[in-house]
């Protein structure tokens, strides 16, 4: 799937399926109501578990693929699918939320850390990269942890970018983050398909 496992590109990747520039929105409009320091610790907290929950997946998702049987091109395909369907949310979506618009409690784990930040997206690639790439423990658990902290920091200045840059400009990054997505979603259905009729 990628041809080089280094560092920058699987944090690159991340960011990517991370979206925070699209999870601004969501995070903005479920935690308006909380006081702006009790938004920061809501901020962290989640990041936090979503954070514990992709190292998790990271850590045993090549002894996962093998208990279940599963095969580095089945799970090439079905992270490209779920992908795809991301980047076309990005594209095609707007702003608004798909999460508790009229949310009363402090969110805990769900919507913000599960399934916003560790999606199916988010899970399947980091399975996918564990996988791919065994031996590169070291690398992996860097390019995940700058990536949810780059995240993190991000939707911690959401109110700010939205004042200065404006709803459009957000919007349009979005949207870039989206095509570049897609292109990678449609790389991994190839990679998954040649790699499966490479077996037979």
């Amino acid at each position: 799937m990628f041809p080089q496992h280094d560092f920058w590109s699987t944090l690159i990747l991340l960011l990517l399926i991370l979206d925070p520039f699209g999870n601004m929105p969501v995070f903005l409009a479920v935690t308006h109501q909380l006081e702006p320091r009790r938004r920061v610790w809501v901020t962290l907290r989640e990041s936090l578990i979503a954070y514990l929950v992709l190292l998790a997946f990271m850590a045993g998702g090549r002894g996962f693929l093998e208990l279940l049987g599963l095969r580095q091109a089945s799970l090439e395909v079905a992270g490209g699918v779920i992908l795809l369907l991301v980047a076309i949310k990005m594209i095609f979506s707007g702003s608004e939320t798909m999460f508790g618009q009229s949310q009363q409690r402090e969110p805990l784990i769900f919507p913000l850390a599960v399934p916003l930040l560790a999606g199916p997206s988010a899970l399947a690639a980091v399975l996918l990269l564990s996988s791919a790439n065994p031996g590169a423990v070291v690398l992996r658990v860097g390019a995940l942890t700058a990536a949810m902290g780059i995240t993190a920091g991000l939707l911690l200045l959401a109110e700010q970018m939205f004042q200065r840059l404006g709803d459009a400009v957000m919007r349009a990054a979005e949207k870039l983050m989206g095509l570049i997505v897609s292109a990678i979603a449609v790389n991994m259905l190839l990679e998954g398909v040649r790699s499966y009729f490479q077996m037979r």
